[in-house]
């Protein structure tokens, strides 16, 4: 389990707006931690393209490599943490172009870049 690989996950039900059900996810969290956590971080994808109105999405096209079968947003900012038992099937990876936005979109919703002296 790599940072970028994709796999289908059973989320289970969440409060509100979170995604639930089974849908393929982004693996966001290194290999080195993996070794070490029963847990993993997780961005879940959809293929509701009226998602891409909200700030903290990417758009990630269907191509051989990540396995998807259409196009599908990338929800950055659901960002969530399951136990590894809600992951099934490997589906694929996601260039480096397109984890690369994901990166830029989780530190613009988190204004990380942005902050040069917390307090």
């Amino acid at each position: 389990m790599k940072v970028g690989d994709i796999y289908w996950v059973d989320f289970p039900a969440g409060a509100g707006r979170a995604q639930a059900g089974r849908r393929p996810a982004i693996i966001v969290q290194g290999q080195t931690a993996s070794e070490h956590l029963p847990t993993v971080l997780l961005i879940p994808l959809t293929t509701q393209q009226d998602a891409l109105r909200f700030p903290g999405t990417v758009l990630v096209e269907a191509d051989s490599n990540n396995g998807l079968r259409r196009a599908s947003v990338a929800v950055v900012f659901q960002l969530t943490v399951l136990d590894r038992g809600y992951l099934s099937d490997y589906l694929g990876k996601v260039s480096a172009a397109v984890l690369q936005t994901i990166w830029n979109t989780f530190d613009e919703i988190t204004e990380r870049t942005t902050q040069t002296n917390p307090s």
